[in-house]
């Protein structure tokens, strides 16, 4: 069955972008500042306090249920809660994945002190969360096509350093419903993780195709 989701217009996404993207980048700078505090007991008590009360003060309505949304205009999903991608989450990064001509997909962005596994290189687990995403995005080509992880492989061939990355992906081929992608993570010098994962379009898509 196909899911269903909101209906968001495009006036209405981009009012919307626009109140809660600050936010969620206000949340980012405050994640990454908790982590790197050295400041003193007091500072640390008043500053619990006010992030519980602003806390508070958010949850005084909260949205049930999906948060994904779909763009009336182009038909693409919003997924602004998307651990990698989404603007409204202050875990994503976010990455913003760029789609070539070629079919290829590619993003730059920087992993900082909250994405920290051994001592300073990302966590491992952090490194196939994103190849993941980019290798799900050119394997949907760029989203026009739902097609969900059935199976992802990582080699490590490094650690990869917290700072500045580049991921990358691309299709290998496709067969019946699979899609297979290829794809790695590099930093200044190589690549530190390759990925190749095998995609599947769900049944609901296959019955609307």
């Amino acid at each position: 069955m196909n899911p269903t989701f909101d209906i968001v217009t495009a006036d209405e996404h981009d009012r919307l972008q626009a109140l809660y993207e600050p936010l969620a980048q206000a949340v980012r700078g405050l994640l990454d500042a908790s982590i790197r505090t050295g400041v003193d007991a007091d500072a640390i008590a008043e500053a619990t306090t006010a992030i519980e009360a602003v806390t508070a003060s958010l949850r005084r309505e909260q949205r049930d249920g999906p948060m994904a949304m779909i763009h009336g205009e182009t038909g693409r999903p919003v997924v602004w809660a998307n651990p990698v991608v989404g603007l409204r989450n202050a875990v994503a990064p976010p990455l913003t994945i760029h789609h070539s001509d070629d079919g290829t997909c590619w993003s730059e962005f920087t992993l900082g002190a909250a994405y920290e596994g051994p001592l300073g290189w990302v966590h491992g687990g952090i490194c196939a969360l994103v190849l993941d995403h980019v290798l799900g995005e050119v394997a949907s080509g760029a989203l026009a096509q739902p097609r969900y992880t059935g199976t992802i492989t990582c080699r490590y061939l490094r650690g990869t350093p917290l700072g500045p990355l580049r991921a990358e992906a691309s299709v290998d081929r496709i067969e019946g419903v699979k899609t297979f992608a290829r794809g790695r993570l590099i930093d200044a010098d190589g690549v530190t993780v390759e990925a190749e994962g095998v995609f599947i379009t769900p049944a609901w898509a296959r019955d609307a195709g």
